[in-house]
C-alpha cells in the first residue's frame, strides 16, 4: 500500500507518447524507497510515494532522455525550440527517400535493386522505433499496434510488396509526430496557466513596500496593488477601492467594483486604483491554483479513445499466423494433400492477413479530415477528438466571448430630455472619456461608430464615485452619470416612476444601466450589455436542425443577463453565476446525462471545463492562449459558424472509418473463404489486400469534399 504521508510532486519534460509514460511509470515503482508511483501524461508530471532523488527519477527516465524537476521549482530556463527540418528530420527524408524510390520504380522496376534500396532505406529511417518496440513486443508475444505495424512491414517486405511498406511506415511516423505535437502543446497550456499570476509582489513591511516572491508571502501580509496590476495571491481588500477584471478566474465580462471587504483573486486585473490587500490563502492555495489543479486532474481522468484497431490487432495479427500455419500443414499431414500446392495457400492466407489496408484505415481518414478542416480554420489536435466529436449528444457553451462578443457595447438609449439626441450623447462621451471604467469604453466605441465629435466640450471638475458612477461640469452645468445608487445617495434626485420602469425593465433583460441628470432632472437613460454574436443564434439552431438537441449556457454572469441572451438564442438550457469548479461539475453532470458531451469556451476559468468534457473546443481570437492549449479543438478564426461544420465532418469522417474497417476486414474475409476450395491464389492475395487499400483511400478522400456550407 502506498506512503500517503510520503508524496512528492515532480515535473517531467520528454514524454513523446502514453506508452513511454507508463515505462517511466513502471522504472519508478522499481525503485527500492519508493511504494508506488502515478504519471500524468497529459500534465506531464509524477507522484512519487516514498522518497526517490531526481537523479534516481532521471536515471529511470533514461530511455526517453526524461528530465525531472521539482513541481515548487520554477522553470527558467526556455528550452531553445528547434527548426522544422530538425524536428522532424526522420519523417521528411523517409519521404524524399520514398519518393526517389518511386522514380526509380518508374523507371527500373520494384524488384530493381536501386528501387527496394530507397524503399528499405525510407524504412528504416521513418521506422527505427517502430522497429524497436515491435520486434520487442513480438518476442514477448505483446500484440499493440506497434506490432501489427512491424509484422505488416516484414509481411510486405518478405512477399516483395516493398511501395507498400514504405507507405505503412511512412504514415505511422507521421502520426507518431502529430501525437508528440499534441502532447507538447498540452504541457505548454499548463505552463500558460502558471504564469496568469505574478510571480512576485508588493507587501508593505513596517510602512515601507518591499517586493517579494509569492512563495515568501504569508498569511496576513499586506499586498499594494497599483492600477494596471495584476494581483499575486488571493485577499480580502484593506483599503482602496478599484473595478477588477476578473474574467480570468469568473468569466464576468464587466469589471467589478471592489472595497473595503471585498474578496479578490489572484491572476485578476486591477483596471483603476490603488489596493491594500490582505492575503487570505498561501500561494498553493489560492483559487487561480485551484483551476490549475482542476485542470491537470481533469486531464489525468480523461479516458484515452480504445482504438478497434488496436484491440483487434492482439487477436488478428497472431490469428491469421496461426491460420496460415494450419492452411500450410494441416492438409499435407492429415489428408494427403500436396506440401507445395497447401504450403502455397498457406502463403496466400499470410499475404491475406497482411493488415496494411487495416492499418491505414483510420489514420488515411483522419488525416484526409484534419487537413480539411485546417484548411477551413480549424484545429483538430487528433484523430481521438475528431472521432469523439463525431459521437457527441449535447454541447455546453460559455457565455462571454463565445456566444457573446466579448466586450460591452451600448445597446439601449432613452433621451428623457428637451436637448437634442446629439448634444446628450456628446455631453455623456465627453465626461466619460474622463473615466477608465470599461463601461465607459462602451459609449466612446458607440459614439465613434455614430460619428458623434465631443472633443469640443468643455469638461471640468471631473471625479468618480466608486462603483456607483461619475459627476463633472459640462458647458458649466452640474451632471451626474451613474447607476441607482448614485442617484439614491449622491445625486439627490429621486427616479420618477416613468425612470424606475425604463431601468426595470432594463435589468430585466440582464443589461446594466447607467442614468445621466443634471442638478435637478433625469436627462437620459442608457443599457449597456455584451451583445450576442451575430452568428450565435443561426449556429445554435443549425446544431439543433443535425440533431445535437442540447444545447446548455454555462456563464459566471447573472441569472439576468444569462437567461435573457439564452432566450434569444434559442439555447435550451442556461447555468448561471458558475465559479470554475461549478463549470466542472456541470461538465460532469452533463456527461452522466448526455453522454459525449463538447464544451465551447474561451477564457481559463473554462479550461477546467474544457479538459473535462468529451471534446474541448475554443474559439481563437477571442480565447486565451490557456483555453486553446488545454482544449482538443479550436476555431482559429473565431468564427463560431464553424462549429457545425466542425461537427457535420467529425461525423462523416466517424462514418467512413467504420466503411474502412469493414471494407479492409470483409475483403480479406472473401478472400480467405477462398481457402475451403483451394482457389485462393497469390494474386487474388495481392489483388484482396491492394484492392481493400485503394478503396478505403479513395472513400476517406471523399472527405475532402466536406466544405464550410455543408450542413448534415
Amino acid at each position: 500500500m502506498a506512503n500517503l504521508t510520503n508524496k512528492q510532486v515532480y515535473r517531467v519534460n520528454g514524454f513523446s507518447c502514453a506508452g513511454c509514460a507508463g515505462t517511466f511509470e513502471k522504472n519508478v515503482k522499481r525503485i527500492d524507497t519508493v511504494s508506488d508511483a502515478e504519471v500524468n501524461f497529459a500534465a506531464s508530471k509524477i507522484t512519487v510515494y516514498g522518497s526517490a532523488s531526481i537523479d534516481q527519477l532521471e536515471k529511470a527516465g533514461a530511455f526517453e532522455n526524461l528530465h525531472v524537476r521539482s513541481e515548487d521549482d520554477e522553470e527558467t530556463v526556455e528550452r531553445p525550440k528547434k527548426l522544422f527540418v530538425m524536428k522532424y528530420w526522420n519523417v521528411l527524408l523517409a519521404s524524399v527517400l520514398f519518393f526517389i524510390g518511386l522514380i526509380n520504380q518508374t523507371s527500373f522496376g520494384e524488384e530493381h535493386a536501386l528501387s527496394y534500396s530507397f524503399f528499405l532505406l525510407s524504412m528504416a529511417v521513418g521506422g527505427y522505433s517502430l522497429f524497436k518496440t515491435g520486434l520487442q513486443n513480438l518476442t514477448r508475444l505483446q500484440f499493440d499496434m506497434k506490432t501489427l505495424m512491424t509484422v505488416a512491414v516484414i509481411g510486405a517486405i518478405i512477399i516483395g510488396e516493398w511501395t507498400e511498406g514504405a507507405i505503412v511506415v511512412l504514415l505511422f511516423a507521421i502520426s507518431e509526430q502529430l501525437e508528440r505535437f499534441s502532447m507538447d502543446k498540452a504541457r505548454q497550456s499548463i505552463r500558460s496557466l502558471m504564469s496568469i499570476a505574478p510571480k512576485k509582489a508588493t507587501i508593505l513591511c513596517q510602512g515601507k513596500e518591499m517586493m517579494l516572491s509569492v512563495k515568501d508571502i504569508e498569511i496576513g501580509d499586506i499586498l499594494v496593488v497599483k492600477p494596471g496590476e495584476k494581483l499575486a495571491m488571493d485577499g480580502e481588500v484593506l483599503r482602496g477601492h478599484s473595478s477588477i477584471n476578473q474574467s480570468a478566474i469568473t468569466g464576468e465580462s464587466i469589471p467589478v467594483e471592489k472595497t473595503t471587504g471585498d474578496t479578490v483573486f489572484a491572476g485578476t486585473l486591477n483596471t483603476e486604483g490603488y489596493l491594500e490587500v490582505k492575503v487570505t490563502k498561501r500561494v498553493k492555495d489560492t483559487t487561480l491554483a485551484k483551476i490549475i489543479h482542476l485542470v491537470e486532474e481533469a486531464q489525468a481522468e480523461r479516458a484515452p479513445t480504445q482504438s478497434f484497431i488496436d484491440r483487434f490487432a492482439k487477436y488478428y495479427t497472431p490469428a491469421i499466423m496461426v491460420v496460415a500455419g494450419l492452411v500450410a500443414v494441416f492438409p499435407p499431414l492429415v489428408m494427403g494433400g500436396s506440401w507445395e500446392a497447401w504450403v502455397y495457400q498457406g502463403l496466400a492466407v499470410l499475404v491475406v492477413g497482411c493488415p496494411c489496408a487495416l492499418v491505414i484505415s483510420t489514420p488515411v481518414a483522419i488525416v484526409t479530415a484534419i487537413g480539411n478542416a485546417a484548411k477551413q480554420g480549424v484545429l483538430i489536435k487528433g484523430g481521438a477528438y475528431l472521432e469523439e466529436l463525431g459521437q457527441i449528444k449535447a454541447i455546453a457553451f460559455d457565455k462571454t466571448g463565445t456566444l457573446t462578443k466579448g466586450e460591452p457595447s451600448l445597446t439601449d438609449y432613452y433621451n428623457l430630455s428637451t436637448e437634442m439626441d446629439y448634444t446628450i450623447l456628446q455631453w455623456v462621451t465627453a465626461i466619460e472619456s474622463y473615466s477608465q471604467h470599461p463601461l465607459a469604453g462602451a459609449i466612446i466605441r458607440h459614439a465613434q461608430q455614430e460619428q458623434i465629435d465631443y472633443h469640443n466640450v468643455i469638461v471640468d471638475n471631473f471625479s468618480s464615485v466608486t462603483g456607483k458612477g461619475v459627476r463633472a461640469n459640462v458647458n458649466g452645468r452640474s451632471i451626474w452619470i451613474g447607476n441607482r445608487q448614485l442617484f439614491d445617495h449622491q445625486a439627490n434626485i429621486n427616479l420618477s416612476e416613468e425612470v424606475n420602469t425604463i431601468v426595470n425593465e432594463l435589468q430585466t433583460n440582464g443589461k446594466t444601466v447607467m442614468v445621466m441628470s443634471d442638478t435637478d432632472k433625469i436627462l437620459a437613460v442608457i443599457g449597456v450589455s455584451d451583445e450576442a454574436r451575430d452568428q450565435s443564434k443561426s449556429v445554435i439552431n443549425t446544431l439543433h436542425s443535425i440533431g445535437i438537441k442540447h444545447t446548455v449556457m454555462l456563464t459566471g454572469d447573472d441569472k439576468k443577463t444569462a437567461q435573457a441572451i439564452a432566450m434569444k438564442l434559442g439555447v435550451t438550457n442556461v447555468h448561471a453565476e458558475l465559479m470554475p469548479d461549478d463549470k466542472l461539475t456541470s461538465i460532469k453532470e452533463l456527461r452522466e446525462t448526455y453522454g459525449n458531451v463538447a464544451m465551447v469556451g474561451d477564457g481559463v476559468n473554462d479550461a477546467p471545463a474544457l479538459a473535462a468534457s468529451s471534446v474541448g473546443i475554443a474559439m481563437g481570437g477571442a480565447g486565451t492562449d490557456t483555453a486553446l492549449e488545454t482544449s482538443d479543438v479550436a476555431l482559429m478564426g473565431d468564427d463560431l459558424e464553424k462549429l457545425p461544420y466542425t461537427v457535420s465532418l467529425s461525423r462523416r469522417a466517424l462514418t467512413i472509418i467504420k466503411q474502412n474497417i469493414a471494407l479492409s476486414l470483409g475483403l480479406k474475409a472473401i478472400a480467405l473463404l477462398l481457402v475451403i476450395p483451394g482457389w485462393l491464389t497469390l494474386w487474388i492475395a495481392i489483388l484482396s489486400d491492394m484492392g481493400a487499400t485503394l478503396l478505403v483511400t479513395l472513400n476517406s478522400l471523399r472527405l475532402l469534399r466536406k466544405n464550410k456550407s455543408l450542413k448534415r
